[in-house]
């Protein structure tokens, strides 16, 4: 019961906190630059939260970060965790894909929308890869994104498939695809609980997937080699 008190408190203070602060910025013109004040409130959000609930992150592959080198970061997806601990630990200017339906959430959502995060409405493939080229062209200026590939939380914790469209985005940008495995983090804070354990969690970075000179036609190929590296970085399927 506490550690659920804990954890709601921690995501409805830090997240009132820190995104009302980007809605201000938004609404005022505040330009968008490498560790803007977008940037920072985000990693501010997920360390808050993370130290609030006594969550550690460790990262194994550091070296493979490169700041200001834009890539699309693909990530399995098994606990609301996992954002946190990629917006903490992962340098430069990150901007996760996520189901439009969260930019109506009341200030969170809008913050969201003024941090230019890139909301994707799966059931209209038309808008969706506006979303898409919208995303791409960010990529080209330097930003990176962070996508899910499997579309929604694991109810188990092992990978589940991987939607196309991820992959789609990292062949339009030409940006390298950098597998990221989140380890722990289920058991800390699965889907639908609302009781973060204290512990450590692990972010482990494989070797960047270089997309160069490949077509739409290749996304498969590119989805099941990336796939493949995130189980070889240790995610059970």
């Amino acid at each position: 019961m506490i550690r659920a008190v804990r954890y709601v408190v921690a995501l409805v203070g830090f997240s009132l906190w820190h995104a009302s602060k980007t809605v201000l910025a938004g609404l005022l013109g505040v330009p968008h630059r490498p560790e803007d004040i977008y940037d920072r409130s985000g990693r501010a959000w997920a360390r808050g939260i993370l130290r609030w609930c006594r969550i550690a992150v460790t990262v194994e592959g550091r070296e493979r970060l490169v700041p200001r080198a834009p890539c699309v970061y693909i990530a399995n997806h098994a606990s609301f965790v996992d954002i946190l601990a990629i917006l903490q630990e992962i340098p430069g200017t990150l901007r996760f894909v996520y189901k439009r339906g969260m930019s109506w959430i009341p200030i969170l959502g809008w913050g969201m929308r003024f941090c230019r995060h890139i909301p994707i409405d799966r059931k209209r493939v038309s808008a969706a890869f506006a979303a898409y080229d919208e995303a791409a062209e960010y990529i080209r200026q330097g930003t990176c994104a962070v996508v899910f590939a499997e579309g929604t939380r694991s109810r188990d914790g092992r990978l589940m498939p991987f939607k196309k469209g991820p992959f789609v985005l990292a062949i339009a940008a030409q940006a390298p695809v950098v597998p990221v495995a989140c380890l722990g983090t289920f058991e800390l804070l699965p889907k639908g609980s609302c009781s973060a354990k204290p512990g450590t969690v692990t972010l482990r970075i494989g070797e960047p997937i270089a997309t160069a000179g490949m077509t739409y036609q290749e996304r498969e190929g590119l989805a099941a080699r990336t796939r493949e590296a995130i189980v070889e970085l240790g995610v059970k399927q």
